[in-house]
């Protein structure tokens, strides 16, 4: 009966179809965000997310020995998610702020980002000093929401998907838009060429980092594996594979 219950013991944290007899790996469920281009999207041909943050996550839990299991949310919804503990990992192009530092962990900064201005071609906007009274559009819970709060008095309109905040700046119903640079200009390259373009500094620039409950203890194995893939050129191949060029020393 011994013999029986520790064979019954062992089958129960194996691999059924591991032939090595290595430990099934643990799978941690990420929140994330289905439509922040090139960071994260659900492709809509095949129903899978991809994207630089997606494919570097997917990296790191390799390096690092663990599975991951995607569930994407509204981007104020994700980080409230990772505060309560109900998911293990957030990413979804997360600005690390110390506000947020005092509710949630943050992994080492994986990508430097900033604020930009988006507006018609024939705006006669030319900075953020020039917004106050317009009706300027931005992603609810983000760091350029909290910007337009504290520094202008636009008359701001949140949207849960920044590209809702896009399209209504395209038609004419918005005057400007205040988001991170990478997505803002993703956007120009894609829908907005000859009709938007960004003016005047980039603004209270912010790495992002990988988010998690408050305690956690994935913390360190994240860093160690991020490290190492930045150490052995993964993290440059995936890099230059979504923005075109290397990534800045």
């Amino acid at each position: 009966m011994l013999s029986l219950a520790l064979l019954t013991a062992c089958g129960s944290t194996k691999s059924g179809g591991d032939s090595g007899g290595n430990d099934e790996m643990k799978t941690y469920k990420v929140a994330t965000d289905a439509n922040f281009k090139p960071f994260e999207y659900k492709n809509p041909d095949t129903g899978e997310m991809e994207g630089f943050d997606i494919e570097l996550l997917k990296s790191i839990a390799k390096e690092a020995g663990f599975k991951v299991k995607f569930e994407t949310m509204q981007f104020d919804g994700l980080l409230a998610g990772i505060k309560s503990g109900r998911y293990d990992i957030g990413v979804a192009g997360i600005s690390i702020t110390d506000e947020r530092k005092q509710s949630i962990a943050f992994s080492d900064k994986y990508y430097d980002s900033g604020l930009t201005v988006m507006v018609p071609k024939d705006s006669d906007i030319q900075s953020i000093k020039d917004v106050d009274g317009k009706a300027v559009g931005t992603r609810q819970g983000s760091t350029s929401q909290a910007y337009l709060k504290n520094n202008t008095d636009a008359d701001i309109e949140a949207f849960p998907a920044i590209v809702n905040a896009y399209t209504n700046l395209k038609s004419g119903r918005l005057d400007a838009v205040l988001y991170d640079l990478p997505n803002v200009k993703y956007f120009i390259k894609q829908k907005g060429e000859g009709e938007l373009k960004t003016v005047g500094k980039l603004l209270q620039g912010q790495p992002y980092g990988i988010a998690f409950p408050k305690d956690s203890k994935l913390v360190d194995d994240v860093n160690k594996a991020l490290k190492t893939l930045k150490d052995n050129g993964t993290y440059a191949d995936i890099y230059k594979k979504w923005f075109g060029t290397e990534p800045p020393q």
